[in-house]
């Protein structure tokens, strides 16, 4: 039988996510990136079209930033040992975070300049 469906067990586990996040380095490097720039964009004189492409573009950081530490523990979860496909997997997530600041980069670049 399939288990039925608990909105609150689900949104515990996905508090559960962000809590561990809140204590990866690199996700508090990006937090405190992202914060500001999200506080900023009340004060900058864009449209609203602007402004939520621009705040998407940091949330896209943060969201590829969760995958890339989830990806990271199955890996380490699998194997402790180095292995080339290991290594691929983990370079190609830290890739997806760097392709991400780039796309924000560009984007509040293209808004502000």
């Amino acid at each position: 039988m399939k288990k039925q469906y608990n909105l609150f067990k689900n949104a515990s586990y996905a508090f559960s996510g962000v809590w561990f996040l809140l204590k990866e380095r690199a996700f508090q490097l990006e937090l405190l990136f992202v914060i500001p720039l999200l506080i900023l964009l009340f004060f900058l004189d864009l449209n609203a079209v602007q402004k939520s492409i621009m705040a998407g573009s940091l949330i896209l950081i943060l969201i590829t930033e969760a995958l890339n530490t989830a990806i990271e523990s199955v890996v380490d979860l699998v194997t402790d040992e180095w292995h080339i496909l290991a290594k691929r997997a983990k370079d190609i997530a830290s890739a997806a975070v760097f392709f991400s600041l780039i796309q924000a980069a560009i984007i509040w670049g293209i808004n502000l300049f």
